[in-house]
C-alpha cells in the first residue's frame, strides 16, 4: 500500500508536478488545489513538509512598499505547476496569474518572479540540457524561453529576466493546447490541441509550424517524444490507446548486395534448371580452374541473330575508302560491309602467271 502523507488536512485534491528532481528521487513538490504548494522530503521515516510561497516578489520603485490591496492580491494567487531546475537547486512556479517564481529549495524563498502573461500557467517543460523552457498557458499560446543557468556565483537575481524566445498558437481555430512537449534535442516543439486529433510540430530554428502528425478519430491529450529514438506518442482520451508516429525508413538493398537491382513492380523470373543447386565446394573449385584452363576463341565472329523473321535494312559501310572516287574500287564482303580493293588485287595478268595473255583468255598449246 502506498504511504499517505497528508499533505493537506481539508483533503483537498492535489497535483504531483515533476516530483522526482535530478538530483533526488526523495523530494517531490505537491501543487493543492487552493492552497499553497508543498515541498515534500522522503528521505527519513517521518516525511519532512515545507510550504512554498506562491506571492511574486515585486520590485521596490523608489523605496516604496507594495500597498495592502495589492498585498491581498497577490495573497491569493495559487501555484498551478512547478518543476525543479536541471540542478536540482531551485523549483520554477508558474501561477495563476500568469508568474513565474523562482525558488531556492533550501531556504524555500521565492528569488526572483517575472510576469509571463495574464492567464493561467498551465503546463512547464525543460529540455534535456535544462537551458530551454516551454510553458502552456490558458491564454491559448505555447512560449519558449531561454533559462539561465541560477548556479552561476554572483548571479544577480533581480536582473535576470525571463525573455519569451517564440510564440506558437493555432491561429486559424484559435485552440487551447492540452500539452507540449520538446524534442530530444529541444529544435522543435510537439503540442496536442483541444477537440483536434493532430499534433502540432513547430520548429525554434525559424518558429514557423513544420508538420501536421494527422492522428486518429478522436481528441489527444498527453504526447511524448522518445529520447532518443525518433518516436511521437500519445495517448486518446476517449479510448485510452497510445498512439505512436515514427518516420519510414526505406531499406537499402543495395548496400547489403551491390549488384542487386530494384524494381517498381513485380517482374515474372525464370530460374535455370541448376540455378539454386547446391554443389560441394570441390566441385565449385573443379569447374574454376577447367574454366581458367579452357581456350578463349576472340577470332571467330558469330553471327548476329535477329528476332524477326523478316528482311531487315542495314545501312551500307565501307571500310578503307574513304579516299575512293570509283564504284570499281570497291567490293562487297558481307551483307551491307564494304571494302576497297587491295593495290593489285584483280591484275593477277600482269604478273606473268598467264603468259601475258589477256585476262580471261587461256593459253593454248
Amino acid at each position: 500500500m502506498a504511504p499517505n502523507y497528508g499533505l493537506s488536512d481539508s483533503r483537498r485534491p492535489f497535483t504531483l508536478q515533476n516530483f522526482i528532481p535530478p538530483t533526488s528521487d526523495l523530494l517531490f513538490v505537491a501543487s493543492l488545489f487552493e492552497d499553497q504548494p508543498m515541498l515534500v522530503d522522503v528521505s527519513d521515516t517521518i516525511p519532512v513538509k515545507r510550504q512554498l510561497p506562491s506571492a511574486p516578489k515585486r520590485p521596490k520603485l523608489d523605496g516604496e512598499d507594495l500597498s495592502e490591496k495589492q498585498a491581498m492580491q497577490d495573497a491569493k494567487q495559487s501555484t498551478c505547476v512547478t518543476i525543479f531546475t536541471a540542478q536540482g537547486d531551485h523549483i520554477i512556479a508558474g501561477t495563476n496569474k500568469g508568474w513565474l517564481n523562482v525558488i531556492e529549495v533550501s531556504s524555500c524563498r521565492i528569488l526572483h518572479s517575472s510576469r509571463l502573461c495574464s492567464g493561467v500557467i498551465i503546463f512547464l517543460r525543460l529540455t534535456a540540457s535544462g537551458r530551454d523552457m516551454v510553458s502552456n498557458a490558458s491564454d491559448k499560446i505555447v512560449r519558449t524561453i531561454p533559462i539561465p543557468s541560477f548556479a552561476q556565483a554572483g548571479l544577480d537575481m533581480d536582473g535576470i529576466a525571463f525573455e519569451v524566445e517564440h510564440k506558437f498558437q493555432d491561429t486559424i481555430n484559435n485552440r487551447p493546447f492540452h500539452h507540449v512537449v520538446f524534442s530530444p534535442t529541444g529544435d522543435y516543439v510537439a503540442a496536442s490541441a483541444l477537440m483536434n486529433h493532430d499534433i502540432y510540430v513547430w520548429e525554434r530554428h525559424n518558429g514557423t509550424l513544420a508538420e501536421f502528425l494527422e492522428g486518429p478519430k478522436e481528441e489527444l491529450g498527453v504526447v511524448e517524444w522518445h529520447p532518443n529514438r525518433p518516436f511521437v506518442a500519445a495517448c486518446g482520451l476517449e479510448s485510452g490507446c497510445i498512439y505512436f508516429w515514427s518516420i519510414e525508413v526505406s531499406q537499402r538493398w543495395s548496400a547489403l548486395a551491390p549488384d542487386f537491382a530494384e524494381v517498381e513492380e513485380n517482374v515474372e523470373y525464370v530460374e535455370r534448371e541448376d540455378e539454386f543447386d547446391i554443389h560441394p565446394i570441390e566441385e565449385i573449385h573443379k569447374r574454376r580452374l577447367d574454366l581458367e584452363n579452357e581456350a578463349v576463341d576472340v577470332l571467330t565472329v558469330d553471327a548476329v541473330k535477329h528476332d524477326l523473321e523478316q528482311e531487315v535494312f542495314s545501312m551500307p559501310v565501307l571500310l578503307d575508302a574513304v579516299d575512293s572516287d570509283s564504284e570499281e574500287e570497291v567490293i562487297a564482303v558481307g551483307p551491307g560491309t564494304m571494302r576497297r580493293k587491295s593495290p593489285g588485287e584483280g591484275r593477277h595478268w600482269m604478273n606473268g602467271a598467264n603468259g601475258g595473255d589477256e585476262p580471261g583468255k587461256s593459253r593454248r598449246r
